[in-house]
């Protein structure tokens, strides 16, 4: 079957994955009014395309803290690639590396950060962070990351506590006894009779993370810092104010709080509040090329897609995450042309018709 747009990928991954893991990766939390406001969202918004601007030639290239990248879309940091591809993030960063865009590596990765870096060697990277009760766990992997050439840490903020994502409790989800959240193999044998929540103990995140704790981190890396999980104005300032490098917007694909903001709907206020003083990015919802024009047009810098890249694993391993963002690249690459853009400097909020929104 050929795959012509992301929702075959979804498709096959439904119909090839186990119950229990397609409902992992789908899930959102509570109602999943929030995960599905992510795509409905994109819907919503209308563009306004300009004509006669000789779009023979176009140029998808744009940079993300100052490194350059084919086009504005990157793998957002997502959990467990090896329940949907025996290679998992291995995988993912290879394709990742081959179309030369950014890839956020969750510290719920089931391959090692250095398995990652020895299959993609010339790769671009960023690495997700929690913050643990144990700060030594969360310091000790950011000097790993560092000396490993990762470029930025994502510091995702909304999960203090994890979400109710309700057919994981049905399914009582746990990792098959194969596979182990790689990056912390070893650390926690001493408590292997504790409850364990997504591959590590229960408890182990800090709730009592804070602002703080942005300064903390600054203080034991040298690399830029760049918040996930921000949905308001009010916390877009204070991450200015705390020297941060960069925001991604997001809710977290709808697994958090249910009943916030569809990410894009969020995007905007940021925007308009940063006023360009840091880069902003947004995740969630992204299912075509005219989703990242829009999120450009709103004043993204990038955007990030996560269950689409696990649907592309779960299609074809390495192959089917090119071919996810090969088919994402030459849809925008479209939507730009027939919007009237030639390149990304071209792309603003006069696409955007906003008496629609």
């Amino acid at each position: 079957m050929a795959m012509v747009c992301l929702t075959d990928f979804e498709e096959y991954a439904k119909e090839h994955l186990s119950k229990t893991t397609w409902d992992y990766y789908a899930a959102g939390a509570d109602e999943c009014c929030t995960r599905d406001d992510n795509l409905l969202a994109y819907k919503r918004i209308r563009l306004r395309p300009r004509i006669l601007r000789d779009v023979s030639v176009s140029d998808t290239r744009t940079t993300v803290q100052g490194t350059e990248i084919s086009f504005p879309v990157g793998i957002a940091p997502t959990a467990f690639h090896c329940l949907a591809w025996h290679e998992g993030e291995v995988a993912t960063a290879r394709a990742t590396e081959a179309l030369n865009t950014c890839y956020i590596t969750s510290t719920y990765s089931t391959c090692s950060v250095e398995e990652i870096v020895a299959a993609a060697p010339s790769g671009y990277r960023w690495f997700q962070l929690y913050v643990y009760r144990d700060r030594k766990l969360s310091e000790q992997i950011v000097h790993r990351v560092e000396g490993l050439g990762y470029k930025a840490l994502v510091l995702t903020v909304d999960v203090p506590y994890t979400g109710k994502r309700r057919n994981d409790i049905r399914n009582q989800f746990k990792l098959p006894p194969h596979l182990k959240v790689k990056n912390f193999d070893g650390v926690f044998q001493q408590e292997a009779a504790a409850p364990e929540e997504y591959g590590i103990p229960a408890n182990t995140l800090d709730p009592s993370i804070s602002w703080k704790d942005v300064y903390w981190l600054q203080s034991i890396t040298r690399l830029p810092i760049i918040i996930k999980g921000i949905l308001t104005k009010e916390d877009a300032e204070l991450a200015v104010e705390h020297g941060v490098q960069g925001i991604v917007v997001s809710n977290h694909g709808g697994r958090q709080l249910d009943g916030g903001p569809a990410s894009i709907d969020a995007l905007t206020e940021i925007v308009d509040t940063v006023q360009g003083r840091i880069e902003i990015y947004v995740d969630g919802g992204i299912r075509t090329g005219s989703d990242v024009l829009k999120a450009l047009a709103l004043g993204a810098k990038c955007v990030f897609i996560g269950r689409p890249a696990v649907w592309g694993l779960a299609y074809k391993g390495e192959e089917g995450v090119r071919e996810v963002l090969q088919i994402l690249n030459d849809e925008f690459r479209l939507s730009m042309a027939l919007s009237g853009c030639r390149n990304v400097a071209e792309i603003n909020r006069n696409l955007i018709q906003f008496s629609k929104l």
